[in-house]
């Protein structure tokens, strides 16, 4: 595959997913990934000296799933819509089946009883790899590095 066609491929597949989460689609969110996967949120300072403490951290689709579930039916919060500006995605590697990839992101959280604010900023480390009949490309890992060392409130819905 040329570098062209990858590299949009892998824009599409961030456009689709913040699309996804944006529109709430939580159901949906989870088939962007890959039945082993991880999903991690961390924030810089604890990435940068290797610690294992992270925001959240989620291993495989029986984890996601319950997450969908917490989100849509048991965790309490004040309701508010989020918006997600991604950098095109930087492929730092390709091996086999498998790519290495980041982009940063900007989230901004709305609610309607106040203004719009940046919610968080980071980037995204991913490990994708192909799979299926089609070979689409799914999110085996996926770490969410944001830049500060606070988190406003709590992180209820995917970054």
């Amino acid at each position: 595959m040329d570098d062209v066609k990858l590299q949009l491929e892998v824009q599409n597949l961030y456009s689709d997913y913040v699309f996804c989460v944006d529109n709430t689609k939580f159901e949906k969110w989870r088939d962007f990934f890959t039945d082993d996967c991880l999903y991690r949120i961390v924030s810089r300072e604890n990435f940068d000296a290797k610690k294992p403490m992270s925001t959240l951290q989620l291993e495989g689709q029986a984890m996601l799933k319950d997450r969908v579930h917490g989100m849509n039916d048991t965790i309490m919060h004040v309701p508010y819509y989020q918006r997600h500006i991604v950098s095109p995605p930087r492929i730092h590697r390709v091996q086999d089946n498998t790519i290495h990839a980041e982009a940063n992101y900007l989230v901004v959280r709305s609610r309607d009883d106040t203004f719009s604010e940046v919610f968080n900023t980071g980037r995204y480390l991913d490990v994708l790899v192909r799979q299926g009949d089609g070979q689409a490309l799914k999110i085996k890992e996926r770490v969410c590095v944001f830049d500060g060392d606070l988190v406003p409130n709590s992180i209820v819905y995917p970054l």
